[in-house]
């Protein structure tokens, strides 16, 4: 039978390695972004969509298009977020609100749409991209540990909900930089490998549901914590 997934804040990185896993394992893979991204050498089968997670319009349109154009949804990501940094006597109120829409509310819109499809199925896993500040608000970075710890709180109050009707919800901690993300490596291994933290997604999406976990937390083996 045949099966899709879905990465919503697609792009390099993390996003690219989990699609080409899943495209490797039979998943026909959707890629959705605030622009569609040209098809690649690597993902060339890959469906792209044009979406702001964060409007509910576009959040819509775009299921719609899965269910016209791809098989049932069996696994959904959702990878977007925004940053606005900055002292908080001088944070413009505007990008703090788009940070929230985009980390925390676009989340939850992806969510619904995908648990109601879900629901239908009797199955389906979603995980969601956290970071550290998902757990501990640094410094300067207000808006993006609100967002991030809205979605966890999103991911488990619904994996609450949802893990007795067979859907796996799961929120991975990533904890520390990812690798090609544009900061320097200062010494082997002190980055997260983008096919590492894929291969874990992927063990979330294969756990079996009587040992199901809700959050996984990701760090580099020298990264304190």
């Amino acid at each position: 039978m045949s099966k899709a997934a879905l990465i919503v804040g697609a792009g390099s990185g993390v996003s690219a390695s989990f699609a080409r896993l899943l495209a490797g394992n039979g998943y026909e893979v959707a890629l959705a972004s605030r622009h569609a991204a040209q098809r690649t050498p690597e993902l060339p089968d890959a469906a792209r969509f044009a979406c702001d997670a964060s409007r509910l319009d576009d959040v819509e349109q775009l299921f719609a298009q899965l269910d016209a154009e791809l098989p049932p949804l069996s696994v959904v990501l959702y990878n977007p977020s925004f940053r606005s940094r900055g002292p908080l006597v001088d944070l413009v109120p505007e990008d703090v609100q788009s940070s929230l829409q985009v980390t925390a509310f676009g989340a939850f819109l992806i969510a619904q749409q995908a648990v109601r499809r879900m629901l239908k199925q009797g199955s389906g896993t979603i995980l969601f991209t956290g970071a550290s500040a998902s757990v501990k608000g640094y410094a300067q970075s207000a808006p993006f540990a609100m967002g991030k710890f809205a979605q966890r709180g999103l991911a488990q109050s619904i994996a609450r909900e949802l893990a007795p009707q067979n859907i796996h919800v799961a929120h991975i901690v990533i904890d520390g930089a990812v690798r090609g993300s544009g900061y320097p490596e200062a010494a082997p291994d002190s980055q997260l490998d983008p096919d590492a933290i894929a291969r874990s997604m992927w063990h979330l999406v294969q756990q079996p549901r009587t040992a199901w976990s809700w959050e996984i937390e990701l760090r580099p083996w020298m990264e304190k914590f």
